[in-house]
């Protein structure tokens, strides 16, 4: 088993002007130390449903109400601000965005299990196995650390978690377990766990083998497994 970066292609070189805009490293870190409500907040306000900042203060009010301490609610109006610039975006450009911002906090995250761990996460990375047709889609998140590699597939929404996915993974675990090799498969959605699992009963992939990372979950990713 062995990782190589994605071929350079048009798709590759415009997502990657995505992932460089310094709107999704802000949010990423952002969001990688926010608490479960200030995520939530992110997700509704990213939606573009409503660009009314005080209408979301008013929907929220244990991150913005008079007696939340003033720290918290400074990360709050930061998280708010952000996801506001996210969903000023036009639509198309703000699903890409979303999508990177979810890619880029896996990232934060498992580079803090450890000293080791942070120059060990990498990006659109394909898996390579002797014998096997490399997949044509990177992985979005790769750990590649000896005997504990790691391959996560990011989402904005359940309702992008589809077959195709799941068998890609699914198939990249078999692989490596058939060389030996130790390789945890997963997909980190920032949505709510129950919508994610709705989505994933209704699937014929297998699933079993595979991690799911949600909303609720997310600090989960910066501990080791």
């Amino acid at each position: 088993m062995r990782f190589q970066d994605a071929a350079r292609d048009g798709r590759a070189v415009v997502y990657a002007a995505i992932q460089a805009d310094p709107l999704v490293a802000r949010a990423a870190v952002l969001l990688a130390d926010a608490d479960r409500p200030g995520r939530v907040l992110a997700r509704a306000v990213m939606n573009g449903e409503r660009t009314d900042p005080e209408g979301w203060r008013r929907m929220f009010p244990t991150l913005f109400g008079a007696e939340v301490p003033t720290v918290e609610r400074d990360r709050a109006e930061a998280i708010l601000a952000v996801s506001l610039e996210v969903a000023d975006r036009g639509e198309q450009v703000r699903s890409q965005i979303r999508g990177a911002i979810v890619e880029a906090v896996t990232a934060v995250l498992l580079s803090r299990r450890g000293p080791a761990t942070g120059p060990a996460v990498r990006r659109e990375r394909r898996i390579l196995f002797d014998g096997v047709p490399a997949e044509i889609h990177p992985y979005d998140v790769t750990l590649e650390l000896d005997g504990r590699a790691e391959a996560w597939d990011c989402k904005w929404g359940a309702r992008g978690i589809g077959a195709d996915v799941l068998h890609q993974l699914d198939d990249a675990r078999v692989h490596a377990g058939d060389e030996d090799e130790a390789l945890a498969v997963g997909l980190v959605v920032f949505d709510a766990e129950r919508s994610c699992r709705v989505r994933l009963d209704r699937q014929t992939a297998p699933t079993e083998g595979t991690r799911l990372v949600s909303l609720e979950t997310l600090d989960d990713l910066a501990a080791a497994r």
